[in-house]
């Protein structure tokens, strides 16, 4: 049987992969990888797999990786709109909700491959983290099964290129925010609501107050904060 790698870093993805994995154990042998050093010369020359998919990733993909093996990584804009970092936050200050997963190969630039196929997603509601479960159940249901039951050919991108900038931690402060509403807070706050993302907060002296946990009632927001002194 032919060999596939997940390697990601995400636990819902890692949770999904192995419902996958029993979903396809007769069919293809999968394999996880979740640090870089794994996937380490050896250990790919011996599986040697038809596909290497990257649902998220924190490492920088080596030339040597990409220019022997069919590297995929999934990208939450319709490309070329949207290339480069951030990609949820980008969108949602945008207001742009609804938007497309990007299957694409893995080349020398950033979201630049060619594209092999899109699905459509809406992220007009939920949480940074419940979009990118949701994310993972589209590319672990939808996206993946067709690289494997069907032969994909990757195409050039084709349309107006749009560059998004990677946000930094200080952008997460919601007096940085123009235009306020009830609506643009929620959005604000969902938007940086995930694992390892710097929560949108206001800052009043040595006092921060962090945001999380968002909801819409008719004219007014629910939520959860946390009150901390500036270390």
């Amino acid at each position: 049987m032919q060999n596939i790698i997940i390697a990601t870093i995400k636990e819902w993805n890692i949770s999904n992969y192995f419902k996958f994995k029993i979903l396809y154990k007769d069919k293809f042998n999968l394999h996880l990888v979740t640090n870089a050093d794994e996937l380490n010369e050896k250990y790919l020359q011996d599986l040697n797999p038809k596909y290497i998919f990257f649902p998220h990733w924190s490492w920088i993909i080596p030339k040597t990786l990409y220019n022997n093996f069919d590297c995929i990584v999934f990208h939450m804009t319709d490309l070329p709109y949207g290339r480069g970092g951030s990609p949820f936050q980008n969108l949602i200050i945008r207001e742009i909700y609804d938007t497309k997963i990007s299957a694409l190969k893995v080349d020398d630039r950033l979201d630049t491959g060619k594209i092999y196929l899109k699905e459509d997603f809406n992220i007009s509601i939920g949480s940074a983290e419940e979009n990118f479960i949701k994310l993972s159940s589209v590319i672990f249901d939808k996206m993946i099964p067709q690289f494997l039951t069907t032969d994909l050919i990757a195409k050039s991108q084709v349309g107006t290129v749009v560059n998004f900038k990677r946000r930094t931690a200080k952008q997460s402060n919601i007096q940085t925010l123009e235009n306020k509403s009830i609506h643009k807070i929620y959005d604000f706050v969902r938007m940086l609501d995930a694992e390892g993302y710097p929560k949108a907060y206001i800052q009043l002296d040595n006092i921060k107050i962090e945001f999380s946990e968002i909801n819409m009632k008719t004219d007014k927001l629910i939520g959860r904060f946390e009150v901390k002194e500036n270390e």
